[in-house]
């Protein structure tokens, strides 16, 4: 009977990866083929010459800028938030003071603002302080929107690091930055790789703030070069394939590389005490 139930438990998940790869899988043989082709013939059918030039085509096209430009200020973002979130959340749970439970309420408080209720505030602000058409308005908009998901993803596993480390790092010597630094941050690596997809996942998918903010092509990122570049190309459905293709390749390889230490993490801060 365990055997049926672990049958049918396998065959589930078996049926979920293919509603997950097959569109995958589909799309990449959309981008190697030509109009003629797509239009023509069976959606499923492999193409009768594989058109690797939709991809050199796009990217000499200009894709190349606005990837390079999602890489870097997703990366920034990603590092500023996960310190910053590594931070506050250390000092509040690690650290004794007065106002630790009110300042954790204000973070978790912007869970429950909309991320884009802020739009125009944020506008007028930013064009007070020239950031208007500067990735540096980007980063710090994605930083402070994503660090209370952050520290929530944070908190559990910071509960359950043992007070005996802290001690034994004072006993030796180490100062407050130093025992964050080069004690407590390593042993957060698991639970950081969450964080990291998470922020991932977020930065390189937003179009909103981009699209409002920057208005240069120098410094738009992939998911509003796209829109710019699917206007250009509106008739070669096979670059417009690969276009999207190299938009999630990214994320894919995030989810290879990443799976294991986003499972270990989210089950280390799911624990407390």
């Amino acid at each position: 009977m365990k055997r049926v139930g672990y049958f049918f438990l396998y065959f589930s998940l078996l049926v979920v990866a293919l509603f997950q790869i097959v569109p995958l899988i589909w799309l990449f043989i959309f981008s190697l083929k030509d109009n003629r082709e797509i239009f023509a013939g069976s959606p499923f059918a492999l193409p009768s010459e594989f058109r690797w030039e939709n991809y050199l085509k796009v990217w000499d096209g200009g894709i190349g800028v606005y990837f390079f430009n999602s890489v870097w200020i997703t990366a920034l973002a990603i590092v500023l938030t996960v310190l910053f979130a590594s931070m506050a959340t250390f000092a509040i749970t690690r650290m004794r003071w007065k106002l630790s439970g009110a300042v954790l309420s204000l973070f978790i408080i912007g869970l429950m603002i909309p991320i884009h209720s802020a739009l125009i505030p944020l506008y007028s602000m930013f064009l007070s302080v020239n950031l208007i058409d500067n990735p540096l308005g980007v980063v710090i908009t994605y930083t402070a929107y994503n660090l209370p998901i952050t520290m929530m993803i944070l908190l559990g596993f910071y509960y359950t690091l043992p007070r005996e480390i802290e001690e034994a790092a004072v006993i030796d010597g180490c100062s407050v930055n130093r025992m964050f630094f080069q004690v407590i941050l390593p042993m957060t690596v698991p639970v950081m790789s969450t964080t990291v997809v998470i922020n991932m996942i977020y930065n390189w998918n937003e179009f909103v703030f981009v699209n409002t903010f920057i208005s240069s092509e120098k410094y738009k990122t992939l998911t509003v070069g796209i829109q710019n570049f699917i206007g250009q190309y509106m008739t070669d459905w096979g670059a417009i394939g690969a276009t999207l293709i190299i938009s999630v390749l990214p994320i894919i390889i995030a989810f290879i590389f990443f799976s294991n230490k986003v499972v270990e993490g989210i089950s280390a801060s799911a624990v407390k005490g």
